[in-house]
């Protein structure tokens, strides 16, 4: 049987792999307790040693965008120097590493949807160190997925998604940025590819098509757009709301200043996936659904919509 190790068991991300690579292998789920990704390359290596994965599956991350600006060390150690031991244990192992990065290693320009062989050009201490992080496990030779994404959120953890229905039921008044455009990813959607290529892998290795892959849904809507679909959603299922979803203000990047530039561009053409491994991606707006019903269902030991 496979082993396949997942790290950041507790992200959006790493709980919805837990679900989606079960059927594949013996999963090793581990924390920070487990693998801390800030620790030496040798710590990290002597771990895998332990579990002796064939597929490491990476989506812990450092994702504090604003605090890397004053701590880009420790976001290099989790997001660079951590991957690349990572992907050099696997490349001499021969195990398979999928890893996950972001939109933000582009300069964030534009309005076309970034293409995997776009020029990068991060603009934050962030987008820098995942970069990093993608050069390092190209450079190691592993086999090896990289999945490009962004915006993501899920019924586990905190995300834009959770943050705008506590606000719309505590506040009859907000504003929420609209000049940055993107598409919003669900952790389920990201999970779901990763096994649907990993069982492709194992049955076929030969050949499969490793590298670098956009995977985000269709469509695209501002930060403003997202938020307005999302609680106009939950007012039609039925969740009391203190706002008028039609009330929400939009407002320009500019009046709401952060220590970390955010992409104006995050848009992402995924039609490399969609054409290497014959995959139909859905619409932004399907995940966002399937999220609120969820956290509105209370489902899969969820606590639900967040109150206070």
């Amino acid at each position: 049987m496979h082993r396949i190790l997942i790290t950041g068991k507790n992200g959006q991300v790493g709980h919805e792999l837990q679900r989606s690579l079960a059927p594949l292998g013996e999963l090793i789920a581990t924390d920070r307790q487990e693998l801390d990704l800030s620790q030496s390359g040798e710590r990290i290596e002597q771990a895998l040693d332990r579990h002796h994965p064939d597929i490491i599956v990476n989506p812990a991350a450092y994702t504090a965008v604003d605090k890397a600006e004053s701590d880009e060390e420790t976001a290099n150690a989790v997001n660079a120097d951590a991957v690349g031991a990572i992907a050099r244990w696997a490349a001499r192992r021969g195990a398979l590493l999928v890893h996950y990065s972001t939109d933000y290693v582009f300069n964030g320009d534009g309005e076309r949807p970034w293409r995997e062989d776009d020029a990068t050009g991060p603009q934050s201490a962030y987008g820098r160190s995942k970069l990093a992080g993608e050069e390092a496990v190209r450079l190691a030779g592993a086999r090896h997925l990289i999945f490009r994404t962004s915006w993501v959120f899920g019924a586990h953890g905190a995300n834009f998604l959770k943050t705008m229905l506590k606000l719309g039921q505590e506040r009859d008044a907000f504003k929420v940025v609209d000049d940055q455009i993107g598409a919003p990813a669900p952790a389920a959607l990201i999970a779901d590819i990763t096994a649907e290529l990993i069982r492709e892998y194992l049955a076929k290795p030969a050949g499969f098509a490793f590298g670098t892959y956009h995977l985000a849904p269709h469509g695209e809507t501002s930060w403003h757009g997202y938020a307005r679909y999302l609680l106009q959603r939950a007012a039609s299922s039925g969740l009391p709301l203190r706002i008028n979803p039609a009330d929400i203000q939009g407002i320009p990047s500019s009046d709401y200043p952060l220590p970390a530039k955010r992409p104006a561009n995050s848009r992402l053409c995924c039609d490399k996936l969609e054409k290497t491994f014959n995959i139909s991606l859905p619409e932004w707006k399907s995940g966002v659904d399937q999220v609120l019903a969820e956290l509105l269902n209370g489902a899969s030991g969820n606590k639900g919509i967040p109150r206070e």
